[in-house]
């Protein structure tokens, strides 16, 4: 038994290194508009991730997945699907078919245990921030820049004012808009607050709004609070020109309300090329059609954020040519992106992609766990190839020691650490619920998300202890009696 422990040990570990050297894909920053690596701009891959990386790892790169929702729920199939062939493997080969029955009666109870478990890993990829990868600036006169985000004042916003300010920290942002749904009146709270208070570092806080009229439309650089909702995209327009703001579109591809023709003679300033709020990529057909147009017709290209506080994994930036940006104070900061965007000179605008995988689209995701999986292990580098080698060798050294000690083999079995570690999944999801209950009682008038995602997190999680509760306490029960 231990020698095939080993064994299995020492074949995975090669696996891994080989597909790392031999089918290497260097992560990189890519232009959004040539698709060529951009120079001048690297990835740093942190220290915490690189040491368990095993189990960042993995969830980073999932949650980076072009269309991680759907991708995640395939993996799910084919985990259920395993499971399922596996068990009716063991289970027909067992010598005593009256076994059967009790036999597939604790397989089921397992794949619903294990299914409450990647409902809980889905959760932490979506809601909790993990220690991503960050952008290396190594340019002198580019500074990065988000033009569409969202905090809890907007109506399907999960994270507050302060928190995007930190989650735009730690993603090497030197300066972000805030882009609430129909409203800008708490951003400009906020920005003032900090203007009053002159509080130092970065990155800076500018205040837009993201108008929801026949499309949706960001208006960056407003200086008051005007109403927008209900009236005709000219008008607010008309407006927000008349503060000296800039007008955007986002995710025009989404919906195409109106044709592209529509904005240009609305007197828009340019189109969002990206924008990797649900999926990370969408239809290239589309993508060639708006750079095309944009080309064509004098407008610029930019990239949407559009982050609203979940999938935290940051894989977009615009960096904007702005020579002696920390000379500047945060008024001439804010002129110095909004006339970059006037002029329309894209040579002024880069929309920067973190690529860690080929092109893939959504008509072709049934494989996507395995393509996703060989992926993930072709982006390694030697220290996370190492971390890999180390985790597989202590847990197979682990798992020998368990095996080769009756007391720990009694006491460690799949029917006690599986409903424990459901237990552990449905506090997680229990707790999450409740802060986002107290949220919700401060921000009910702004945002449905809290009230919402609390809901789903606390029934699924009472469902979850309750179930591998009763598992727990008959197994162990069960045990005693014996």
């Amino acid at each position: 038994m231990n020698k095939k422990t080993w064994f299995v040990a020492l074949a995975l570990s090669v696996f891994i290194a080989l597909t790392a050297v031999l089918f290497h894909y260097p992560v990189h920053i890519q232009n959004a508009l040539t698709m060529q690596p951009e120079p001048g701009f690297d990835v740093h891959v942190s220290g915490w991730r690189t040491f368990f990386e095993p189990f960042l790892g993995v969830l980073l790169y999932f949650n980076r997945a072009f269309y991680a929702i759907e991708e995640f729920i395939v993996l799910l199939y084919w985990l259920v699907g395993l499971f399922v062939v596996f068990a009716f493997v063991q289970g027909f080969s067992l010598k005593d078919k009256k076994q059967l029955k009790p036999f597939f009666a604790g397989r089921l109870i397992s794949l619903i245990t294990l299914v409450g478990l990647w409902f809980a890993v889905f959760v932490l990829i979506i809601f909790i921030p993990l220690p991503n990868d960050r952008i290396v600036n190594k340019t002198t006169n580019w500074v990065l820049v988000t033009t569409h985000a969202h905090t809890e004042f907007s109506h399907d916003g999960l994270i507050s004012q302060e928190g995007l300010l930190k989650w735009h920290q730690r993603n090497g942002f030197d300066a972000f808009f805030i882009t609430e749904h129909n409203n800008h009146n708490r951003t400009l709270e906020f920005v003032n607050s900090r203007l009053n208070r002159n509080l130092p570092g970065e990155p800076v806080v500018f205040c837009g709004e993201e108008f929801s009229g026949s499309n949706h439309l960001s208006l960056l650089g407003l200086k008051t609070d005007f109403g927008t909702k209900g009236l005709p995209d000219s008008v607010v327009v008309a407006k927000a020109r008349s503060e000296g703001a800039v007008v955007l579109v986002n995710h025009w591809f989404d919906g195409e309300r109106k044709t592209l023709e529509y904005y240009r003679d609305l007197g828009v300033d340019g189109f969002e090329i990206e924008n990797t709020a649900s999926d990370k990529r969408y239809n290239r057909e589309v993508y060639r059609r708006i750079k095309t147009f944009c080309e064509n017709n004098g407008l610029i290209l930019n990239g949407g954020l559009d982050f609203h506080g979940y999938g935290s994994a940051c894989t977009l930036w615009n960096a904007f040519e702005i020579p002696g940006w920390k000379n500047l104070d945060d008024q001439a900061k804010e002129e110095a992106i909004l006339n970059s965007i006037r002029t329309r000179d894209q040579n002024k605008l880069k929309i920067l992609l973190l690529n860690d995988r080929p092109y893939y689209d959504k008509e072709n995701l049934l494989f996507s766990p395995v393509v996703t999986s060989f992926n993930y292990f072709r982006t390694l580098n030697f220290l996370q190839v190492i971390s890999w080698v180390c985790w597989i060798f202590l847990i197979a050294f682990v798992y020998i020691r368990i095996t080769s000690t009756p007391e720990l083999t009694r006491k460690m079995t799949c029917w006690r650490v599986l409903p424990l570690a459901g237990m552990v999944a449905a506090i997680f999801l229990i707790s999450l619920g409740f802060i986002y209950f107290f949220r919700n009682q401060q921000l009910a008038d702004f945002t449905e998300m809290y009230l919402v995602y609390g809901r789903i997190l606390c029934l699924s999680g009472f469902a979850l202890l309750i179930f591998s509760g009763v598992v727990w306490y008959f197994s162990v029960f069960k045990k005693k009696v014996e």
